[in-house]
């Protein structure tokens, strides 16, 4: 198994922007050290020297004997500017800015495509936030091929050139990484299995010169989905009229028309169509914005 790795280092920023949560730093960040520790345990703050007068935003907090200040049960609260100082003559020892929170979790990784063979669309969740900047390497293998996920947002990616109804399946991983740790999760799916089309378009809703219980519906497939004479979709149409509490759904059918029947005369009906792989891979789309309109009522 051959996978591409990309690892990033970051140079940590010494400083930490107020976010409400702690005080309002003063003192000197320039030479701020960051510390980056979990939510809920002891944390130790180190002074290089012995006993030392803390600060936090300039405010003597107590003096502390050596290794340094320790922070039960830290909270967010608890985040902010320290600072270190000799007891007797105030010099400065060490500033540090503390950052809480927790290692990454394990990703919830999402892939679908809108069509096939254009690409793949892939994002995932972190669950609990780790509230601390984080950073994400995305790749993908396809049998011995393998290639980075490019970004498209902080959390998702994309890929293409793909192979159509092969039978490898793609593999996706996703590794997360901030100051406490690491984690990594893969998906693997076949291609076919992840189409998600988008709902088709241009949803008309016209009457039927002499039908006062029929009305012609006529819609385009997805301008996303560019090869429907090779790949074929089926769709699904739900309607009501203003006095129904619930929809009809009918279909599929795979011509982009159809004649509503029985339709109450004289009601305004609004309908709405969805798409999905003639083949029944995947998933069907959502439904399109809803059109409306009102059977032929006469000369």
């Amino acid at each position: 198994m051959k996978w591409l790795w990309v690892v990033a280092f970051v140079a940590p920023a010494c400083t930490v922007p107020y976010n409400g949560t702690g005080d309002r730093d003063n003192g000197d960040r320039a030479r701020c050290v960051p510390q980056h520790s979990p939510l809920g345990t002891e944390v130790l703050l180190r002074c290089p020297g012995g006993p030392a007068e803390w600060r936090r935003g300039g405010t003597i907090l107590r003096t502390s004997p050596a290794p340094g200040l320790a922070l039960p049960n830290a909270s967010l609260a608890h985040q902010g500017h320290y600072s270190c100082h000799h007891p007797g003559t105030g010099e400065t020892w060490a500033t540090i800015c503390l950052r809480l929170g927790y290692p990454p979790p394990a990703p919830t990784i999402e892939c679908w495509a809108t069509s096939y063979p254009q690409a793949v669309n892939c994002s995932w969740a972190l669950s609990p936030d780790p509230l601390l900047d984080t950073d994400f390497v995305a790749t993908y293998r396809h049998g011995s091929d393998t290639g980075e996920c490019e970004r498209t947002g902080p959390r998702s990616c994309s890929f293409g050139d793909l192979q159509v109804f092969s039978l490898s399946p793609y593999v996706v991983n996703v590794t997360v990484v901030n100051p406490l740790g690491a984690a990594s999760a893969i998906l693997p799916f076949l291609l076919e299995n992840i189409i998600k089309p988008d709902p088709p378009e241009d949803l008309r809703v016209s009457p039927i010169p002499g039908e006062p219980t029929k009305l012609l519906l006529e819609w385009s497939p997805p301008a996303s989905w560019p090869f429907p004479e090779y790949f074929p979709l089926k769709y699904h149409l739900r309607y009501a009229q203003d006095k129904d509490s619930v929809p009809t759904t009918i279909g599929p059918f795979e011509l982009t028309s159809h004649i509503l029947t029985d339709v109450e005369p004289g009601t305004l009906h609004h309908i709405q169509v969805a798409a999905k792989e003639v083949a029944d891979f995947g998933e069907p789309s959502a439904w399109s914005p809803p059109a409306s309109g009102t059977p032929w009522e006469g000369p």
